[in-house]
Protein backbone atom coordinates (compact mmCIF):
# COMPACT_ATOMS: atom_id res chain seq x y z
CA UNK A 1 0.00 0.00 0.00
CA UNK A 2 2.95 2.28 0.63
CA UNK A 3 4.37 1.68 -2.45
CA UNK A 4 1.35 2.24 -4.39
CA UNK A 5 1.17 5.46 -2.85
CA UNK A 6 4.46 6.45 -3.09
CA UNK A 7 4.41 5.86 -7.12
CA UNK A 8 1.64 7.52 -7.75
CA UNK A 9 3.28 10.77 -5.68
CA UNK A 10 6.17 10.16 -8.43
CA UNK A 11 4.11 9.87 -11.22
CA UNK A 12 2.44 13.68 -10.69
CA UNK A 13 4.64 16.18 -13.08
CA UNK A 14 6.84 18.44 -11.43
CA UNK A 15 6.78 21.85 -11.87
CA UNK A 16 9.53 23.09 -13.95
CA UNK A 17 11.48 25.91 -12.26
CA UNK A 18 10.81 29.18 -14.47
CA UNK A 19 7.40 28.76 -15.61
CA UNK A 20 4.97 29.52 -12.81
CA UNK A 21 4.46 33.40 -14.53
CA UNK A 22 3.80 31.51 -17.82
CA UNK A 23 0.83 29.86 -16.16
CA UNK A 24 -0.83 32.92 -14.64
CA UNK A 25 -0.25 34.63 -17.82
CA UNK A 26 -2.68 31.57 -19.59
CA UNK A 27 -5.14 31.76 -17.01
CA UNK A 28 -5.85 35.49 -17.31
CA UNK A 29 -5.81 35.15 -21.09
CA UNK A 30 -8.56 32.27 -20.59
CA UNK A 31 -10.31 34.35 -18.05
CA UNK A 32 -10.01 37.16 -20.81
CA UNK A 33 -11.71 35.14 -23.41
CA UNK A 34 -14.35 33.93 -21.13
CA UNK A 35 -15.52 37.40 -20.22
CA UNK A 36 -15.75 38.49 -23.74
CA UNK A 37 -17.66 35.48 -24.52
CA UNK A 38 -19.96 36.35 -21.86
CA UNK A 39 -20.13 39.67 -22.49
CA UNK A 40 -21.17 39.12 -26.60
CA UNK A 41 -23.60 36.82 -24.88
CA UNK A 42 -25.20 38.89 -22.61
CA UNK A 43 -24.93 41.47 -25.97
CA UNK A 44 -26.97 39.13 -28.25
CA UNK A 45 -29.29 38.14 -25.44
CA UNK A 46 -29.84 41.79 -24.83
CA UNK A 47 -30.49 42.78 -28.71
CA UNK A 48 -32.55 39.42 -28.84
CA UNK A 49 -34.94 40.73 -26.15
CA UNK A 50 -34.80 44.35 -27.30
CA UNK A 51 -36.01 43.01 -30.97
CA UNK A 52 -38.64 40.57 -29.32
CA UNK A 53 -39.81 43.86 -27.43
CA UNK A 54 -40.40 45.62 -30.89
CA UNK A 55 -41.96 42.63 -32.57
CA UNK A 56 -43.84 42.31 -29.81
CA UNK A 57 -44.92 45.77 -29.34
CA UNK A 58 -45.83 45.46 -33.52
CA UNK A 59 -47.85 42.14 -32.50
CA UNK A 60 -49.79 44.56 -30.04
CA UNK A 61 -50.21 47.22 -32.52
CA UNK A 62 -51.07 45.23 -35.14
CA UNK A 63 -53.72 43.11 -33.42
CA UNK A 64 -55.35 46.55 -32.27
CA UNK A 65 -55.62 47.80 -35.78
CA UNK A 66 -56.89 44.34 -36.58
CA UNK A 67 -59.25 44.88 -33.78
CA UNK A 68 -60.35 48.31 -34.71
CA UNK A 69 -60.68 47.19 -38.50
CA UNK A 70 -63.23 44.26 -37.60
CA UNK A 71 -64.86 46.72 -35.11
CA UNK A 72 -65.76 49.48 -37.95
CA UNK A 73 -66.59 47.02 -40.20
CA UNK A 74 -68.73 45.35 -37.25
CA UNK A 75 -70.45 48.84 -37.30
CA UNK A 76 -70.32 49.19 -40.93
CA UNK A 77 -72.06 45.70 -41.12
CA UNK A 78 -74.58 47.14 -38.67
CA UNK A 79 -75.71 50.40 -39.90
CA UNK A 80 -75.98 48.93 -43.71
CA UNK A 81 -78.30 46.63 -41.91
CA UNK A 82 -79.99 48.78 -39.87
CA UNK A 83 -80.74 51.62 -42.79
CA UNK A 84 -84.37 51.81 -43.83
CA UNK A 85 -83.05 51.89 -47.45
CA UNK A 86 -82.37 48.65 -49.29
CA UNK A 87 -78.61 48.27 -49.74
CA UNK A 88 -77.43 45.72 -52.31
CA UNK A 89 -73.87 44.66 -53.55
CA UNK A 90 -72.91 42.83 -57.28
CA UNK A 91 -70.40 41.34 -58.17
CA UNK A 92 -69.22 42.84 -61.64
CA UNK A 93 -66.04 40.52 -62.25
CA UNK A 94 -68.48 38.13 -63.26
CA UNK A 95 -70.42 37.86 -66.38
CA UNK A 96 -74.00 37.45 -64.67
CA UNK A 97 -73.46 40.34 -62.49
CA UNK A 98 -74.66 38.30 -59.57
CA UNK A 99 -76.07 39.79 -56.16
CA UNK A 100 -73.29 39.15 -53.43
CA UNK A 101 -74.84 41.35 -50.38
CA UNK A 102 -78.13 42.43 -49.87
CA UNK A 103 -79.62 44.20 -46.39
CA UNK A 104 -82.06 43.56 -44.25
CA UNK A 105 -84.32 46.54 -45.78
CA UNK A 106 -83.93 44.97 -49.07
CA UNK A 107 -85.58 42.03 -48.39
CA UNK A 108 -88.98 43.67 -46.63
CA UNK A 109 -88.92 45.73 -49.73
CA UNK A 110 -88.53 43.28 -52.21
CA UNK A 111 -90.71 40.69 -50.68
CA UNK A 112 -87.34 37.91 -51.24
CA UNK A 113 -84.84 36.36 -48.54
CA UNK A 114 -81.31 36.27 -48.71
CA UNK A 115 -81.44 33.08 -49.65
CA UNK A 116 -83.67 33.54 -52.51
CA UNK A 117 -81.88 36.53 -53.43
CA UNK A 118 -78.08 36.05 -53.47
CA UNK A 119 -75.71 34.37 -56.40
CA UNK A 120 -79.06 35.25 -58.96
CA UNK A 121 -78.26 37.47 -61.82
CA UNK A 122 -78.74 41.48 -61.10
CA UNK A 123 -80.17 41.78 -64.74
CA UNK A 124 -82.58 38.68 -64.20
CA UNK A 125 -83.86 39.90 -60.99
CA UNK A 126 -84.83 43.16 -62.00
CA UNK A 127 -86.03 42.21 -65.86
CA UNK A 128 -88.65 40.11 -63.79
CA UNK A 129 -90.30 42.96 -61.40
CA UNK A 130 -89.46 46.01 -63.12
CA UNK A 131 -92.37 47.15 -64.76
CA UNK A 132 -90.77 49.41 -67.89
CA UNK A 133 -88.13 47.63 -69.69
CA UNK A 134 -86.82 50.58 -71.02
CA UNK A 135 -85.35 51.35 -67.26
CA UNK A 136 -84.06 47.98 -66.99
CA UNK A 137 -82.07 48.71 -70.62
CA UNK A 138 -80.68 52.17 -69.80
CA UNK A 139 -79.71 50.42 -66.17
CA UNK A 140 -77.61 47.77 -67.81
CA UNK A 141 -76.11 50.09 -70.39
CA UNK A 142 -74.75 52.29 -67.29
CA UNK A 143 -73.94 49.86 -65.40
CA UNK A 144 -71.73 47.94 -68.67
CA UNK A 145 -69.96 51.25 -69.14
CA UNK A 146 -68.51 51.69 -65.56
CA UNK A 147 -71.20 54.42 -65.00
CA UNK A 148 -73.53 55.07 -61.92
CA UNK A 149 -77.14 55.55 -62.40
CA UNK A 150 -79.86 57.25 -60.82
CA UNK A 151 -83.89 57.17 -61.18
CA UNK A 152 -87.34 56.24 -59.74
CA UNK A 153 -88.96 53.11 -61.33
CA UNK A 154 -92.08 51.36 -60.75
CA UNK A 155 -91.60 47.83 -59.43
CA UNK A 156 -93.38 44.70 -58.34
CA UNK A 157 -92.64 42.93 -54.95
CA UNK A 158 -92.56 38.76 -54.61
CA UNK A 159 -96.06 39.25 -54.03
CA UNK A 160 -97.18 41.61 -56.77
CA UNK A 161 -98.10 44.71 -55.11
CA UNK A 162 -96.88 47.62 -56.61
CA UNK A 163 -94.19 50.27 -55.57
CA UNK A 164 -92.38 52.77 -56.54
CA UNK A 165 -88.19 52.81 -56.02
CA UNK A 166 -85.56 55.69 -56.21
CA UNK A 167 -82.73 53.40 -57.68
CA UNK A 168 -78.81 55.05 -56.77
CA UNK A 169 -76.21 52.50 -58.40
CA UNK A 170 -72.17 53.53 -58.10
CA UNK A 171 -69.37 51.78 -59.18
CA UNK A 172 -66.59 50.58 -57.05
CA UNK A 173 -63.11 50.52 -58.23
CA UNK A 174 -59.72 48.45 -57.24
CA UNK A 175 -56.56 50.22 -56.88
CA UNK A 176 -55.78 50.12 -61.01
CA UNK A 177 -59.29 51.60 -61.28
CA UNK A 178 -60.72 48.93 -62.89
CA UNK A 179 -64.52 48.33 -61.49
CA UNK A 180 -65.09 45.12 -59.35
CA UNK A 181 -68.62 45.82 -57.76
CA UNK A 182 -71.88 47.64 -58.08
CA UNK A 183 -73.70 49.28 -54.62
CA UNK A 184 -77.07 50.24 -55.00
CA UNK A 185 -79.12 52.11 -52.56
CA UNK A 186 -83.12 51.48 -53.15
CA UNK A 187 -85.37 53.38 -51.08
CA UNK A 188 -89.24 52.95 -51.54
CA UNK A 189 -90.93 56.33 -52.32
CA UNK A 190 -94.14 54.95 -52.39
CA UNK A 191 -95.84 57.36 -49.72
CA UNK A 192 -93.91 60.21 -51.24
CA UNK A 193 -96.01 59.83 -54.73
CA UNK A 194 -98.90 59.46 -53.25
CA UNK A 195 -98.65 63.05 -51.54
CA UNK A 196 -97.24 64.32 -54.25
CA UNK A 197 -100.38 63.32 -55.88
CA UNK A 198 -102.87 64.18 -53.66
CA UNK A 199 -101.20 68.12 -53.34
CA UNK A 200 -101.98 68.20 -57.17
CA UNK A 201 -105.97 66.40 -56.76
CA UNK A 202 -106.17 69.25 -53.53
CA UNK A 203 -104.81 71.91 -55.85
CA UNK A 204 -107.28 70.54 -58.87
CA UNK A 205 -109.89 70.78 -56.14
CA UNK A 206 -109.23 74.32 -55.70
CA UNK A 207 -109.38 75.25 -59.10
CA UNK A 208 -112.33 73.75 -59.35
CA UNK A 209 -114.00 75.08 -56.00
CA UNK A 210 -113.08 78.79 -57.79
CA UNK A 211 -114.64 77.38 -61.04
CA UNK A 212 -117.76 76.54 -59.42
CA UNK A 213 -117.72 79.54 -57.67
CA UNK A 214 -117.69 81.41 -60.73
CA UNK A 215 -120.50 79.27 -62.36
CA UNK A 216 -122.45 79.79 -59.17
CA UNK A 217 -122.92 83.41 -60.09
CA UNK A 218 -123.35 82.97 -63.82
CA UNK A 219 -126.02 80.83 -62.78
CA UNK A 220 -127.91 83.23 -60.30
CA UNK A 221 -127.46 85.68 -63.20
CA UNK A 222 -128.70 83.25 -65.66
CA UNK A 223 -131.41 82.39 -63.33
CA UNK A 224 -132.73 85.51 -62.99
CA UNK A 225 -132.49 86.10 -66.94
CA UNK A 226 -134.55 82.78 -67.39
CA UNK A 227 -137.41 83.59 -65.01
CA UNK A 228 -138.69 86.74 -67.43
CA UNK A 229 -138.89 84.55 -70.23
CA UNK A 230 -140.79 81.90 -68.47
CA UNK A 231 -143.11 84.28 -66.77
CA UNK A 232 -144.10 85.47 -70.01
CA UNK A 233 -144.63 82.11 -71.80
CA UNK A 234 -146.79 81.31 -68.82
CA UNK A 235 -148.63 84.02 -69.68
CA UNK A 236 -149.36 83.64 -73.36
CA UNK A 237 -150.36 79.61 -72.37
CA UNK A 238 -152.89 80.92 -70.25
CA UNK A 239 -154.61 83.48 -72.19
CA UNK A 240 -154.35 81.06 -75.00
CA UNK A 241 -156.25 79.00 -72.67
CA UNK A 242 -158.59 81.14 -72.04
CA UNK A 243 -159.15 82.05 -75.93
CA UNK A 244 -160.25 78.60 -76.58
CA UNK A 245 -161.84 77.74 -73.34
CA UNK A 246 -164.58 76.25 -75.94
CA UNK A 247 -162.08 75.01 -78.34
CA UNK A 248 -160.34 71.44 -79.12
CA UNK A 249 -160.19 69.68 -76.27
CA UNK A 250 -156.61 68.14 -77.48
CA UNK A 251 -155.16 72.08 -77.87
CA UNK A 252 -156.02 72.78 -74.67
CA UNK A 253 -154.61 69.73 -72.62
CA UNK A 254 -151.22 70.91 -74.24
CA UNK A 255 -151.80 74.56 -73.38
CA UNK A 256 -152.18 72.88 -69.61
CA UNK A 257 -149.44 70.85 -70.27
CA UNK A 258 -147.22 74.07 -71.15
CA UNK A 259 -148.82 75.67 -67.88
CA UNK A 260 -148.05 73.10 -65.42
CA UNK A 261 -144.03 72.72 -67.11
CA UNK A 262 -143.41 76.00 -67.08
CA UNK A 263 -144.92 76.78 -63.56
CA UNK A 264 -142.22 73.57 -62.32
CA UNK A 265 -139.82 75.19 -64.05
CA UNK A 266 -140.28 78.30 -62.36
CA UNK A 267 -140.79 76.80 -59.55
CA UNK A 268 -136.90 75.15 -59.89
CA UNK A 269 -135.52 78.62 -60.83
CA UNK A 270 -136.89 79.92 -57.65
CA UNK A 271 -135.02 77.42 -55.26
CA UNK A 272 -132.04 77.38 -57.19
CA UNK A 273 -132.22 81.14 -56.71
CA UNK A 274 -132.84 80.82 -53.15
CA UNK A 275 -130.30 78.15 -52.56
CA UNK A 276 -127.41 80.15 -54.00
CA UNK A 277 -128.55 82.96 -51.68
CA UNK A 278 -128.18 79.83 -48.34
CA UNK A 279 -131.70 80.54 -47.87
CA UNK A 280 -133.33 77.85 -45.56
CA UNK A 281 -135.12 74.93 -47.16
CA UNK A 282 -138.99 74.58 -47.47
CA UNK A 283 -140.19 71.52 -45.13
CA UNK A 284 -143.51 69.90 -45.74
CA UNK A 285 -145.06 66.50 -45.80
CA UNK A 286 -144.15 64.67 -49.55
CA UNK A 287 -145.80 61.81 -51.34
CA UNK A 288 -142.69 60.00 -52.36
CA UNK A 289 -144.77 58.27 -54.91
CA UNK A 290 -146.18 61.55 -56.32
CA UNK A 291 -142.96 62.73 -56.44
CA UNK A 292 -141.63 60.28 -58.00
CA UNK A 293 -144.43 60.21 -60.61
CA UNK A 294 -144.13 63.69 -61.74
CA UNK A 295 -140.56 62.96 -62.14
CA UNK A 296 -141.21 60.23 -64.79
CA UNK A 297 -143.82 62.73 -66.34
CA UNK A 298 -140.17 65.43 -66.71
CA UNK A 299 -137.83 62.34 -68.28
CA UNK A 300 -140.43 61.02 -70.58
CA UNK A 301 -138.88 62.32 -73.63
CA UNK A 302 -135.66 61.38 -72.82
CA UNK A 303 -136.77 57.80 -72.26
CA UNK A 304 -138.33 58.32 -75.97
CA UNK A 305 -135.05 59.49 -77.46
CA UNK A 306 -132.95 56.87 -75.84
CA UNK A 307 -135.02 54.24 -76.45
CA UNK A 308 -135.14 52.99 -72.81
CA UNK A 309 -137.68 50.87 -70.83
CA UNK A 310 -138.66 52.33 -67.50
CA UNK A 311 -140.28 50.18 -65.40
CA UNK A 312 -142.12 51.45 -61.72
CA UNK A 313 -142.30 49.81 -58.77
CA UNK A 314 -144.08 51.96 -55.79
CA UNK A 315 -145.21 50.37 -52.32
CA UNK A 316 -148.53 51.84 -52.24
CA UNK A 317 -148.88 51.82 -48.62
CA UNK A 318 -146.03 54.06 -47.93
CA UNK A 319 -145.87 57.15 -45.10
CA UNK A 320 -145.45 60.64 -46.18
CA UNK A 321 -142.27 62.05 -44.97
CA UNK A 322 -141.12 65.21 -44.22
CA UNK A 323 -138.78 67.28 -46.35
CA UNK A 324 -137.99 69.68 -49.40
CA UNK A 325 -139.94 68.37 -52.43
CA UNK A 326 -138.12 70.62 -55.54
CA UNK A 327 -134.70 69.00 -53.20
CA UNK A 328 -135.27 65.35 -53.11
CA UNK A 329 -136.92 65.66 -56.97
CA UNK A 330 -133.43 66.91 -57.54
CA UNK A 331 -131.92 63.81 -56.39
CA UNK A 332 -133.88 61.64 -57.79
CA UNK A 333 -133.23 63.20 -61.41
CA UNK A 334 -129.56 63.27 -60.41
CA UNK A 335 -129.55 59.39 -60.35
CA UNK A 336 -131.57 59.01 -63.37
CA UNK A 337 -129.32 60.70 -65.55
CA UNK A 338 -126.43 59.07 -64.08
CA UNK A 339 -128.22 56.10 -65.18
CA UNK A 340 -129.19 57.13 -68.54
CA UNK A 341 -125.62 58.37 -68.80
CA UNK A 342 -124.15 54.69 -67.79
CA UNK A 343 -126.13 53.23 -70.41
CA UNK A 344 -125.52 54.84 -73.71
CA UNK A 345 -122.84 52.27 -74.88
CA UNK A 346 -124.96 49.79 -74.09
CA UNK A 347 -125.25 46.10 -76.51
CA UNK A 348 -128.46 44.99 -75.10
CA UNK A 349 -131.56 46.39 -73.53
CA UNK A 350 -131.18 49.93 -72.00
CA UNK A 351 -134.03 49.05 -68.70
CA UNK A 352 -134.16 51.13 -65.28
CA UNK A 353 -136.61 50.45 -62.67
CA UNK A 354 -137.83 52.97 -59.76
CA UNK A 355 -138.75 51.36 -56.87
CA UNK A 356 -139.68 52.42 -53.44
CA UNK A 357 -140.60 50.35 -50.18
CA UNK A 358 -140.52 50.06 -46.50
CA UNK A 359 -137.50 49.24 -45.73
CA UNK A 360 -138.52 49.24 -41.68
CA UNK A 361 -141.38 51.16 -39.74
CA UNK A 362 -139.07 54.05 -39.53
CA UNK A 363 -137.78 54.14 -42.86
CA UNK A 364 -138.27 54.91 -46.89
CA UNK A 365 -136.30 53.19 -49.77
CA UNK A 366 -136.33 54.90 -52.93
CA UNK A 367 -133.93 52.98 -55.44
CA UNK A 368 -133.44 53.51 -59.18
CA UNK A 369 -131.55 50.52 -60.86
CA UNK A 370 -130.24 50.23 -64.52
CA UNK A 371 -128.98 47.90 -67.26
CA UNK A 372 -125.54 50.04 -67.66
CA UNK A 373 -121.90 49.56 -67.51
CA UNK A 374 -121.52 49.29 -63.30
CA UNK A 375 -119.06 51.17 -61.43
CA UNK A 376 -115.83 49.91 -61.13
CA UNK A 377 -114.66 49.04 -57.88
CA UNK A 378 -111.76 51.46 -57.63
CA UNK A 379 -114.49 54.24 -57.97
CA UNK A 380 -116.84 53.14 -55.50
CA UNK A 381 -114.92 54.37 -52.17
CA UNK A 382 -115.05 57.83 -53.56
CA UNK A 383 -117.87 58.01 -55.66
CA UNK A 384 -119.77 60.95 -53.53
CA UNK A 385 -116.37 62.67 -53.19
CA UNK A 386 -116.67 66.44 -53.98
CA UNK A 387 -115.28 66.56 -57.76
CA UNK A 388 -114.88 63.35 -58.12
CA UNK A 389 -115.74 62.25 -61.69
CA UNK A 390 -115.58 59.74 -64.42
CA UNK A 391 -116.91 61.66 -67.14
CA UNK A 392 -115.24 63.56 -69.27
CA UNK A 393 -117.05 66.41 -69.18
CA UNK A 394 -118.18 65.81 -65.41
CA UNK A 395 -118.19 68.37 -62.55
CA UNK A 396 -118.00 65.59 -59.84
CA UNK A 397 -120.57 67.85 -57.82
CA UNK A 398 -123.62 66.00 -58.49
CA UNK A 399 -123.84 63.05 -56.26
CA UNK A 400 -121.51 64.77 -53.95
CA UNK A 401 -124.68 67.17 -53.89
CA UNK A 402 -127.58 64.37 -53.29
CA UNK A 403 -125.87 62.54 -50.43
CA UNK A 404 -125.73 65.87 -49.04
CA UNK A 405 -129.63 66.57 -49.57
CA UNK A 406 -130.50 63.26 -48.70
CA UNK A 407 -128.18 63.25 -45.28
CA UNK A 408 -129.76 66.83 -44.40
CA UNK A 409 -133.21 65.01 -44.66
CA UNK A 410 -132.00 62.47 -41.90
CA UNK A 411 -131.15 59.73 -44.67
CA UNK A 412 -128.62 57.54 -46.44
CA UNK A 413 -127.76 57.59 -50.36
CA UNK A 414 -125.48 54.49 -51.51
CA UNK A 415 -124.37 52.56 -54.52
CA UNK A 416 -123.82 49.12 -55.45
CA UNK A 417 -123.13 46.89 -58.54
CA UNK A 418 -125.91 44.79 -59.58
CA UNK A 419 -125.05 40.86 -59.77
CA UNK A 420 -126.22 40.57 -63.48
CA UNK A 421 -125.01 43.40 -64.39
CA UNK A 422 -125.08 47.19 -64.00
CA UNK A 423 -126.10 49.80 -60.79
CA UNK A 424 -128.19 50.42 -58.07
CA UNK A 425 -128.12 54.05 -55.97
CA UNK A 426 -130.47 53.53 -53.58
CA UNK A 427 -131.53 56.51 -50.86
CA UNK A 428 -133.31 55.92 -47.31
CA UNK A 429 -135.35 58.86 -45.43
CA UNK A 430 -136.88 58.31 -42.53
CA UNK A 431 -140.37 58.54 -41.99
CA UNK A 432 -141.99 61.87 -40.25
CA UNK A 433 -138.79 63.64 -39.88
CA UNK A 434 -139.86 67.38 -38.86
CA UNK A 435 -136.18 69.12 -38.00
CA UNK A 436 -135.72 71.99 -40.84
CA UNK A 437 -132.59 71.46 -43.04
Amino acid sequence: MKWILDRKKSTEPKPLPGNAPNTERIREGQSSALNETMNNFRSKIKQQTDDLSIKDEQLKQGADKQKRSEEQIHIRTKAMEATADGIFIIDAIKPNFPFIYVNQSFQRMTGFSRREILGQSYFLHYGLYTTDPRLLKEIKHTILEGKSFHGEMLQSRKNGEKYWNLLRIAPVRDVNGTVTHYVGIKTDVTLMRQRDLEIIEKREELLHVTRVGKLAEFVSSLAHEISQPLTSILSYAQAAQRMYAKGDPQLLEILQYIINDDQRASEVIRRLRSMLKKNGSQMQPVDINGMINETVVLITSDLNFRNCVLKIDLDQNLPLVHGDRIQLQQVLLNLISNSFDAMVNNQGPCEMLIRTSREDPEKIMVSVKDSGCGIPLQNLPKLFEHFFTSKTDGLGMGLSISRSIVEAHGGCLEAENNPNGGATFYFTLPVGLKNSI
